[in-house]
């Protein structure tokens, strides 16, 4: 196979607002180094943590939700700790956490026989043990990702799959379901529990009611009214408005588990929600990061209270496990154009979909006509 010199991709510039992301087609080819495989990309996710990125919402001193100043970024006061692993953020860099694509190439000490594999690629990457054992790195963050034609990745951290799904639904996997699965192995979650998921209709919430209901727990998911059927769908067993008062509508002391991505000024309902022994696990704070609790409810009913971050290997073959055999579903509700990614994260921050949003090359958009499925 012949490979181009240049290709199309998304540079971000710097944190900021929309205008930081600049599309452009005479990128360098990247090559695949010692042990890293070369993906051309068939379509690629948006995430959270695209949004988040951008804006520096990472950085400590960042206040409010993370849809606050989604479009015009947070004020940009030079270098911070603006990524997942806490370093600066190196610019430009390719964003895009979610890939499905194919290897093309491969580096030195790669295993030449993967070049053909339809891969996806690990979003949350193990690093050698540091911080105890749990320090991370984040494809499209401290390293280019996946708003390429082509990308590179470690061959270790890159999954060959086989499903008859398209690249599109395949790309809506990755980040949000890892970060899921990750979330109820954290908590361990088990069979015939009630967790309450909040954020239900989102990426991560959506993967969430999936994969508690394939373990068998009784999902009492949290949701907008206009996204009740499609949460439903899913498989939840009870949907509550979003804005409602949990308390009333769930109960006190009521479920066992919680799994929160909003956080913001619902957080101290969703806590005075759990049973004794209860335990609260959270990968996302889109509603705010700030919150209160009364430490006499957390040690008076023994609750547990976790971050999600750090994933093992086995989370991500786990998901891609469960891919292959068909035991969760893609839930793509547009895909766009790289050359859209102004309109795809406006309509994300927006919250105008449920489920995922993905984004194609263009000339594969151009050929396959997959704009707007």
């Amino acid at each position: 196979m012949t490979l181009p010199a240049h290709m199309q991709c998304i540079l971000l510039t710097g944190h900021g607002g929309l205008e930081m992301l600049k599309v452009v087609g005479d990128h360098p080819l990247p090559a695949p180094g010692e042990g890293e495989v070369l993906i051309e990309v068939g379509a690629a996710g948006i995430n959270n943590t695209d949004i988040n990125t951008r804006t520096g919402w990472y950085f400590e001193g960042a206040a409010g939700g993370s849809g606050d100043h989604a479009a015009g970024g947070f004020e940009d006061d030079g270098p911070r700790k603006s990524s997942w692993s806490g370093a600066a953020i190196a610019f430009p860099r390719i964003q895009g956490a979610d890939v499905c694509g194919r290897i093309v190439a491969a580096g030195s000490k790669s295993d030449q026989m993967r070049i053909g594999e339809r891969v996806l690629v690990q979003s949350m990457q193990p690093q050698p043990p540091d911080e105890g054992g749990l320090a991370i790195l984040t494809f499209g963050a401290d390293f280019d990702g996946g708003f390429a034609e082509y990308a590179v990745a470690k061959s270790e951290m890159t999954l060959a799959v086989d499903s008859a799904l398209s690249d599109a639904e395949l790309a809506s996997f990755p980040c949000a379901y890892s970060t899921a699965e990750n979330m109820l192995d954290r908590i361990a979650l088990r069979e015939g529990e009630t967790v309450l998921i909040t954020g239900a209709s989102g990426g991560v919430g959506s993967a969430a009611v999936q994969l508690a209901k394939r373990r068998g727990a009784n999902v009492i998911a949290v949701a907008s009214r206009s996204k009740h059927d499609f949460v439903a769908g899913l498989g939840a067993d009870r949907i509550v408005e979003r804005d409602a008062d949990l308390i009333a509508e769930i109960g006190e002391m009521a479920v066992d588990v919680i799994v929160d991505l909003v956080a913001g000024p619902q957080w101290p309902a969703l806590i005075a929600c759990l049973r004794r022994g209860g335990r609260y696990v959270t990968a996302g704070a889109i509603g705010g990061p700030i919150c209160e609790l009364d430490l006499r409810t957390l040690y008076l009913h023994d609750l547990t209270l976790a971050g999600s971050t750090f994933q093992p290997k086995s989370v991500f073959e786990n998901l891609v496990a469960y891919i292959e055999r068909g035991e969760i579903r893609p839930v793509v509700s547009r895909v766009y154009r790289f050359s859209q990614v102004a309109e795809a994260q406006t309509d994300f921050i927006a919250k105008r979909y449920p489920g995922k949003l993905v984004m194609v090359p263009d000339r594969l958009a151009a050929a396959s006509k997959q704009e707007g499925v």
